[in-house]
């Protein structure tokens, strides 16, 4: 069978059970299995595929039809033009979050152009962290998980981004921190635990660790509210993610400790309040 043939046959397949874009997501499984482009998938049209790649590119096709996000079929996601490895373990980076790693680098570049410690605290896959590397000079990244699986998607990904000014903690939240950071940075958990049933199926396949923020979604946040501070170097900043409704609520956590000044929100490219950022006093 050759790869136009198989194309056509498992693209009628998805179009069959409704999924989106049959056609894109049919090319970029088959040419992630053949480690090739899509664009070399298409020069490619007439190759012969050996059976078991087509057994592979079916069983693929059928986790799609399962509702399998389509970045654990492919073992990948692009995120701040980075090449991240993604599987059950870890949330799937989203565009969204790069408004608050863009904010981070930005508080860097003008606060800390000499030297910058940060933490990226529930880091999953590694993405904040591996990405304000990456894009600034002289920082110093810390990556904290409660999964040692997410631990080591974290550490494949910074090896395959060349991150080499990193370390790796395998704790809970702030729990045995031994230093103070300059910028602590977070997307926590944040999806009430009664709405996770509501996403999207897709979503629903993703680590419920790292969904889950508690009955008020606020859960993770008030860890923060409490800990934080702790553990941010005078005039120091905290930086986070919030859910598009969470912004008032999160604000008025930080606000009690009186912990905090200059505390505002920015939001993402679709209009949602997305993250909040607050200077330690």
């Amino acid at each position: 069978m050759t790869v136009q043939e198989i194309l056509r046959q498992e693209i009628k397949t998805l179009k069959e059970q409704k999924i989106e874009s049959p056609i894109l997501k049919a090319r970029i499984i088959l040419s992630s299995i053949l480690n090739i482009t899509k664009e070399e998938l298409i020069l490619q049209e007439n190759r012969i595929l050996e059976d078991n790649i087509i057994r592979e590119y079916k069983g693929k096709i059928e986790q799609l039809v399962k509702k399998q996000p389509l970045q654990y079929i492919t073992n990948h996601q692009e995120f701040m033009k980075l090449d991240l490895y993604v599987n059950e373990n870890v949330l799937i980076p989203r565009a969204d979050t790069e408004i608050l790693v863009e904010e981070v680098i930005q508080i860097c570049n003008l606060q800390y152009p000499d030297k910058c410690e940060i933490l990226d605290l529930c880091t999953g896959s590694g993405a904040i962290g591996i990405a304000i590397s990456k894009y600034t000079k002289n920082t110093h990244i810390s990556l904290l998980d409660i999964s040692e699986e997410a631990l080591k998607i974290s550490k494949q990904n910074a090896k395959r981004n060349n991150i080499r000014n990193i370390e790796f903690i395998n704790q809970n939240m702030f729990q045995n921190l031994r230093k103070d950071f300059d910028i602590i940075v977070s997307n926590p958990p944040y999806i009430k635990s009664n709405e996770i049933k509501n996403l999207q199926k897709e979503v629903i396949n993703e680590p419920k660790l790292a969904l889950d923020g508690g009955e008020d979604g606020l859960k993770f946040y008030k860890i923060i509210q409490k800990e934080a501070y702790k553990f941010i170097k005078k005039n120091g900043y905290l930086c986070l993610e919030i859910g598009y409704n969470q912004k008032e609520e999160v604000i008025n956590l930080l606000q009690e400790t009186r912990m905090y000044n200059k505390i505002y929100s920015k939001k993402d490219l679709g209009g949602n309040d997305r993250i909040i950022i607050a200077k330690r006093n």
